[in-house]
């Protein structure tokens, strides 16, 4: 399936660029000097929303600084790359993105940006687990039941997501390859529409984040059939696909970027100050009342989050590919 798509940034002014040694002479130990910015790529209220305001909010405890948080929507979270890509690389633009910039690498034909070298990975933020879900009277009692009914009705199942490169799209993709057929796709504006009509009924199958499902799944409302982090989820007891047999692992992971060209000592600055964010005992409740658990302070860091978002990018191209679902 190709979709048209008209320019991302039609009117994006240029941005002189600066060498990292003349932005390191003018910030010198002085950094920050003025309010940060984290663009969020997706509207508020979201997950995404959520977890860059409270990291914004312990960044500027560390930094002494002002870190403003700032919705830049659109185009699947690209606008707002796009935008951070082109902003001047001294550390005071940053952007917190989830899996789906990763799968852009793929989903998208042409980008005004290019994702590995376009970004300094400051470090990964937070994990939250994808939950494997059907609609009330779905006829499987557990996983291997769900794969086998997904085998043997295909197409005549349809499954929801929210919208391409968000991260129920990709983990239906991973999910149908799993299973090795394909379900009809059925694409939302959001994931209350699509939970509203799996709750009808209406809509079969999906593979949504567990914070969004959980209350529905508590109550019945839903059926949940497992979670695609390799163990469950404190508060949502509902067992691993590797523990059912099906080797589906899925994070929907937020990591924070500055600009590629960011002086080496800034960027190291910023990702202590995001690690020392995370330790900050309101961030990690608030994530725990979402089901999302924080990055450890070696997943944290410039090094493993260049090397982890090279993986996803490497793990997710043959399975876009393998769908054919792209964006011009």
């Amino acid at each position: 399936m190709r979709i048209n798509r008209r320019t991302l940034l039609g009117g994006v002014l240029a941005v002189p660029v600066i060498g990292s040694q003349a932005l390191a002479q003018s910030t010198g130990q002085s950094f920050p000097n003025r309010p940060l910015t984290i663009a969020i790529p997706f509207a508020a209220g979201g997950p995404t929303d959520m977890i860059g305001r409270l990291l914004a909010e312990g960044m500027s405890r560390e930094l002494g600084q002002p870190v403003a948080a700032e919705n830049l929507t659109g185009a699947g979270g690209t606008i707002a790359a796009a935008r951070v890509a082109q902003s001047r690389p001294d550390g005071h633009t940053l952007m917190i993105h989830h899996i789906g910039l990763a799968a852009a690498a793929t989903l998208y034909r042409q980008l005004p940006f290019n994702i590995e070298r376009g970004f300094a990975p400051l470090g990964v933020v937070s994990h939250t687990g994808m939950a494997i879900v059907a609609r009330p009277d779905f006829p499987a009692r557990d996983l291997p039941g769900y794969m086998a009914v997904l085998r043997e009705q295909g197409d005549r199942l349809n499954l929801g997501h929210a919208g391409l490169g968000g991260s129920n799209q990709l983990c239906g993709m991973l999910l149908q390859h799993a299973a090795g057929r394909s379900a009809t796709t059925i694409v939302f504006r959001g994931s209350a529409p699509a939970m509203t009509e799996m709750m009808a009924g209406r809509l079969d199958i999906s593979c949504e984040q567990a914070t969004v499902v959980a209350p529905f799944a508590r109550d019945g409302r839903i059926k949940a059939y497992a979670v695609t982090l390799p163990e469950r989820i404190p508060g949502f007891d509902v067992p691993t696909a590797r523990e059912q047999g099906v080797d589906l692992i899925m994070s929907a992971w937020h990591g924070l970027y500055a600009v590629a060209g960011t002086p080496p000592e800034i960027q190291q600055r910023l990702a202590q100050a995001a690690r020392a964010a995370l330790r900050d005992e309101r961030l990690r409740q608030r994530f725990a009342e979402t089901l999302t658990t924080v990055a450890t302070d070696e997943e944290a860091t410039p090094a493993h989050h260049t090397r982890f978002l090279a993986s996803e990018i490497a793990r997710l191209r043959p399975l876009i590919v393998a769908a054919g679902q792209f964006a011009d």
